[in-house]
């Protein structure tokens, strides 16, 4: 028997006292938003916290801060360290924080001020954690928020201290054991990571003697794609992959998030690329990122599809090659977004060995990759696992029968 089942059996053998969330705390208060066309309201020293900050952490910092004239021309009030947060909106909705230090906060938090004479502000947060499902359903509108009143209702047990204590301190064991794992598998990623890049900027780098070519000239194609009209409900949703920029990550490509059908490919510019093609994002943010696709798809404008000449070159080394200079390709964007072009791509040129000799780095760099990708799809494995069994341990703690009360004669 665990101290728990001992504390338990002695303390609260007949079961546990459910109560509402409102009888556990010395104060339930919301917040409120400054008026945001008044500059002189934002920018002080005052931490001011919204929703989408709330995730199920500690709360030490928050994005925005607002002045003293802001505090006091506003529904924003001060809540002491440690409260219990919860979001009432949006896509954060349900999701609990604690405060770490004073601080405001806006209309769309609910803030639970705990009695600690009846329980810990950590078990309610446990407790309110592992609910965070049901909570949600209990969402109303579009946005499936909810409210101060929901949150004030919702029933908690509330078993003695001493168990309370007990339960914080296994979870909080728990949560450390996974932050510590979580951050050894990153170290080890991250390590594994620049040995790979160091291994493939050495093998890369070439004496004057080896001949550069640009890209168009080891090419026997070279396309860009379309978009096709999107308020055309015809053209989507069909079996055609289709591939946007915001999808290439330097990996192989065997899916796209979005599909076509056969009539937005027989009515606009789109065209097949076969496999193995290089593609370079040409446009915005991820402009200058790689990937290589693993099945015949289409892709929109923003990708430029090399397939490369396999007499002159290995796709792959094409790959490893413009992954190594993506700093360079970084330096030829233009205009205010940063953009490349199909013209630029083109012309960009890169060292070519014999193909046995290009044979020999990418089988080396594959092998690199594979140990990389290995560990990289294990990162998130892992702590997905450790992450079921916290929830699957928190919500055996946190089960307790309902304290039986006796009936009349």
């Amino acid at each position: 028997m665990t101290k728990l089942d001992r504390l338990i059996a002695k303390l609260c053998p007949d079961g546990v006292e459910y109560v509402t969330i409102e009888s556990v705390c010395t104060k339930v208060s919301s917040g409120g938003t400054p008026n945001t066309s008044r500059r002189n309201f934002y920018g002080g020293d005052i931490p001011w916290l919204r929703t989408q900050e709330i995730d199920w952490v500690n709360i030490t910092d928050t994005g925005v801060k607002i002045t003293q004239e802001g505090l006091n021309n506003s529904s924003a009030k001060w809540i002491p360290k440690n409260c219990v947060i919860i979001a009432m909106y949006g896509a954060t909705a349900a999701k609990v924080a604690i405060n770490k230090i004073p601080l405001t906060t806006n209309q769309a938090c609910c803030n639970l001020h705990v009695d600690e004479n009846i329980a810990l502000y950590r078990y309610v947060y446990f407790w309110l954690s592992n609910n965070y499902e049901e909570l949600k359903a209990m969402g109303q509108g579009s946005q499936s928020n909810i409210n101060a009143k929901i949150l004030r209702d919702y029933l908690i047990p509330v078993p003695p201290l001493p168990i309370q204590h007990e339960i914080v301190r296994i979870l909080d064991n728990f949560t450390d054991l996974t932050a510590e794992l979580t951050t050894e598998l990153t170290t080890e990623l991250t390590a594994r990571k620049k040995q790979y890049e160091f291994y493939r900027d050495e093998l890369l780098s070439f004496k004057d003697d080896i001949p550069i070519m640009k890209l168009e000239e080891i090419s026997q194609s070279i396309s860009t794609g379309v978009t096709p009209l999107a308020s055309n409900p015809d053209y989507y949703d069909g079996n055609i992959p289709w591939l946007r920029t915001q999808e290439l990550h330097y990996v192989d490509i065997w899916d796209t998030e979005m599909r076509v059908t056969e009539k937005a490919l027989n009515e606009t510019s789109l065209k097949w690329i076969p496999v193995n093609c290089v593609i370079v994002a040409i446009s915005g943010a991820t402009a200058g990122r790689i990937g290589i696709n693993k099945i015949p798809l289409t892709t929109n404008q923003h990708c430029c599809c090399f397939e490369i000449n396999n007499d002159k070159a290995l796709y792959k080394y094409v790959f490893y090659c413009l992954s190594k200079a993506n700093k360079d390709l970084l330096q030829l964007k233009q205009g205010a977004r940063g953009d490349l072009n199909a013209g630029i791509i083109k012309r960009f040129s890169i060292p070519l060995p014999s193909i046995t000799e290009q044979e020999r780095i990418v089988a080396i760099l594959d092998r690199f990759d594979a140990l990389t990708t290995d560990i990289s799809n294990g990162l998130p494995a892992e702590i997905a696992a450790r992450q079921k069994q916290y929830e699957y341990y928190r919500d055996k703690l946190l089960s307790f029968p309902t304290k039986k009360t006796a009936t009349s004669p």
